[in-house]
């Protein structure tokens, strides 16, 4: 199966979570937070949203800081996504 977003939509796959802080504490598995980093994984076509032509700026293979409470989660094949707006992804991360 195939994930193809629609309108002004991102799917991304999130970056897996830190298990350890920065001075070697390991975190057990509720403390760890939601990752905000993904990769892009599909794009959709853009097009007129809400009146207004959109662009799509990003592309497959970006890697991005998107919104902390935005987007859908979806499991397709027990991969988890999350579908997002394009205006809820804040940067590219080159």
């Amino acid at each position: 199966m195939k994930l193809t977003p629609l309108f002004d939509r991102v799917v991304l796959k999130q970056l897996v979570a830190e298990e350890t802080t920065k001075s070697g504490i390991v975190l057990p598995g509720q403390a760890k937070e939601k990752p905000q980093q993904a990769e892009v994984i599909a794009v959709g076509p853009g097009g007129v949203v809400d009146g207004k032509e959109v662009t799509m700026q990003v592309k497959v293979g970006d890697k991005v800081i998107y919104s902390k409470y935005s987007g859908t989660e979806v499991e397709v094949e027990d991969e988890k996504y999350v579908v997002v707006k394009q205006n809820d992804i804040l940067a590219v991360i080159e």
